[in-house]
């Protein structure tokens, strides 16, 4: 009994948003006497397409890629402002193709280690929360960009010209206040050596680099997603079985108990008439501020059962990702590793974070209400 509590304990630190989503998919499961009918909205392709994102990423990361192409770029800045610029938008550039949580994953350390060798670690809290600014905003231009993306892109049966006008307009004023962000940090010479890297594994780079173009196609509606998944799922197993234990699986979990609790509710007539009510008119404010809570994964998933607005709540979830730090999942990663460093200091770091995360916040949310 007590191994069994726990386990239940571990589970609820590590994996919040997905205890919270499973007890809301058991509760909403009651008034609708436990009906199979809400398995019909699962969304079978978005969760097989984030399988396979996750795995293939996971193979570019372990050719090696990303750290290479960090290194090359940052032993090249000579001065602390032009070191800072670099780091944060290697997060805002590769989070369009690699997902926010991956970029930082990456990235982070790597400014954790350079800012050590240049003796400019009275920056890095300021590094670190720029990087997961950037993340955060580079990753919306795409459908592969973060999970919400993905989901609305399906669920929504998006086509590029209906995507990339919401996203690109904010992308590019996400690129303006990221960079005005970083002449915070004063231009100072620099010089430091980095450890020696090898190059990445080419073998690794061509197959995997072949996954993600089919991925891709995928995506845009050009190939079958069942076909893909079969071809991702073989080509791990034959190539590098281990790295789908780096996929993130209390993702798909989390989006198939979101799934089960929009379906539930979605079988409510007058729980479904109330929310599509207050939400009608208000999708844009409605999915920001709902993402300051539950984060924008979660918030897409729950507001797209009771709106035909997809492009507000595309918009909306975006721009929700900034502000707390579980507006968006992945800023909790780069506060972790922060965290994780000697001299770290939290408190200071939240403060900062969350300053410049409003500071960002303002802006975006007024360009969305004039794009939506």
């Amino acid at each position: 009994m007590e191994s069994i509590t726990n386990f239940l304990k571990k589970l609820w630190k590590q994996q919040t948003v997905l205890c919270v989503a499973g007890i809301a998919a058991l509760l909403s499961a009651v008034p609708v006497s436990f009906s199979v009918a809400a398995f019909a909205s699962v969304d079978l392709r978005v969760l097989g397409l984030l399988f396979c994102l996750m795995s293939v990423v996971a193979g570019l990361r372990a050719a090696g890629v990303f750290e290479f192409l960090c290194r090359a770029l940052a032993q090249k800045t000579a001065d602390s402002r032009a070191l800072a610029l670099t780091l944060v938008l290697l997060c805002f550039f590769s989070s369009m193709l690699v997902t926010n949580d991956v970029s930082l994953l990456t990235f982070v350390p790597f400014a954790i280690l350079t800012l050590e060798l240049s003796g400019q670690q009275k920056h890095l809290p300021l590094v670190v929360t720029m990087q997961t600014i950037a993340a955060n905003l580079g990753s919306m231009l795409t459908p592969v960009g973060n999970p919400q993306n993905l989901y609305l892109y399906s669920n929504y049966a998006m086509t590029p010209g209906s995507f990339f006008p919401v996203t690109l307009p904010l992308t590019l004023a996400g690129l303006a206040l990221v960079i005005l962000g970083c002449f915070a940090v004063p231009k100072q010479p620099i010089s430091f050596s980095l450890p020696e890297q090898k190059s990445p594994d080419r073998i690794r780079l061509i197959r995997y680099g072949m996954l993600f173009l089919l991925c891709l196609a995928t995506v845009f509606h050009l190939i079958p997603w069942q076909l893909v998944l079969a071809v991702v799922g073989a080509a791990m197993i034959l190539w590098d079985r281990k790295l789908l234990r780096r996929v993130d699986y209390g993702l798909l979990v989390t989006f198939v108990f979101f799934f089960l609790f929009v379906g539930n509710l979605g079988q409510m007539e007058t729980v479904r008439s109330l929310l599509s009510q207050l939400l009608t008119g208000r999708e844009l404010a409605g999915s920001i501020l709902l993402s300051q809570v539950i984060s924008n994964v979660p918030a897409a998933v729950l507001l797209s059962g009771f709106t035909e607005n997809g492009a507000a709540l595309l918009a909306g979830t975006n721009i929700g990702g900034l502000g707390t730090l579980v507006a968006s999942l992945a800023s909790l990663i780069s506060y972790r590793l922060y965290c994780g460093v000697e001299t770290a200091k939290p408190g200071r770091y939240l403060l900062l974070f969350t300053v410049a995360n409003l500071l960002c916040l303002i802006p975006m949310a007024l360009l969305g209400s004039l794009l939506v």
